[in-house]
């Protein structure tokens, strides 16, 4: 795959649109954290006249915690208000409702975006996917583990999950670069269980944390689906470090996952990712008119909708050789044929 060439001013014309607005950061804060405090408090009491009333007001609430999320992965970037000390304490605030620690993810985060798509950093801040030769070379049982892990019960339902109350707690990247982090993860743990225990013990233990986890649990699986899809599409892009290119990586390595306006404001424009990934200075909600000011950028990206993005779940392995993600049946079709080597 040759790698995009698009003239550096129209590439850096884009820096405009990292100006923050104190106005409109204030905003977000206020029309994400007052509806999600109110729905909780609702799920809360509906909680003891029918736990499905509360179950349906979290899938709402999960949104309004992707609104959070999505101002404290704003904070990370370094955006979001020009005050270092303000987004400081905005995106720790935030991680406390999101339960994904700040510092720690935001340092992931980055590394995911200065190598997203590169196959030897294929594990940090990204789903881990096998190419065709390396799932092939696997045994009988390594092949059925990767089956089970690209399994949906597994992708998007208990691997969220998974992420989000277990990995996000433990220190597992051993990278020089996180050895300062290690203190700081500990430290949000124990204010996380701090909260949480105070909490159970004043609203009552089983309330208490079935009325916030059922959000917490939609909110992870609302999260790698996003995720997911805007990674995971069939004409991506994934290449071994000596042939990676940024700005490819960023265009065609990224979906512009064009779902209807409201879902696109519920999950804080991250839908524009190609557009994220380009810039990620850009706060949130600047990425709408970023888009409509420059619709060339489309020309290079997969534009995804919400129906056909479900097709996206059955992508499993990268093949090199097309240069594109394929199916488990694609891979027995091609092993067959004697095209897998």
């Amino acid at each position: 795959m040759q790698p995009i060439k698009i003239d550096n001013q129209l590439i850096k014309s884009f820096q405009k649109y990292t100006k923050t607005d104190k106005s409109k950061a204030t905003i977000q804060i206020i029309n994400s954290f007052l509806p999600f405090i109110g729905i909780w408090i609702l799920m809360y009491i509906v909680y003891d006249y029918s736990y499905w009333f509360t179950l349906l007001l979290g899938m709402v609430n999960a949104f309004f915690l992707v609104r959070i999320f999505i101002i404290q992965h704003d904070c990370g970037h370094r955006t979001f208000v020009s005050s270092s000390t303000a987004r400081n304490i905005i995106g720790y605030i935030c991680s406390l409702f999101s339960t994904i620690p700040y510092n720690y993810w935001a340092k992931s985060h980055h590394i995911h975006h200065s190598h997203n798509g590169q196959l030897e950093l294929r594990d940090i801040g990204d789903i881990d996917t096998l190419t065709v030769s390396e799932f092939n070379g696997l045994s009988r049982l390594g092949k059925f583990r990767y089956r089970v892990y690209r399994s949906w019960l597994v992708m998007f339902l208990l691997g969220p999950i998974y992420y989000v109350l277990i990995h996000n707690r433990l220190p597992l990247i051993k990278m020089d670069v996180f050895k300062n982090e290690k203190w700081r993860l500990w430290l949000n743990n124990l204010v996380l269980l701090a909260i949480f225990l105070t909490l159970g013990y004043f609203l009552g233990w089983a309330k208490f944390f079935i009325t916030h986890l059922t959000i917490v649990v939609f909110f992870s699986i609302i999260a790698i689906w996003f995720f997911y899809v805007q990674h995971q599409h069939e004409e991506s892009y994934k290449q071994w470090k000596n042939k990676w290119d940024y700005l490819t990586a960023a265009l065609r390595g990224s979906t512009y996952y064009k779902v209807p306006p409201l879902f696109n404001w519920l999950t804080g424009n991250i839908g524009i990712h190609h557009i994220h990934h380009l810039n990620p200075a850009i706060p949130n909600y600047n990425l709408q008119t970023a888009l409509s000011e420059n619709t060339w950028v489309n020309n290079y990206t997969t534009i995804v909708g919400f129906w056909d993005s479900l097709k996206l779940a059955t992508h499993k392995l990268w093949d090199e050789s097309s240069q594109r993600m394929i199916t488990f049946s694609e891979f027995y079709r091609l092993k067959s044929a004697g095209q897998v080597k």
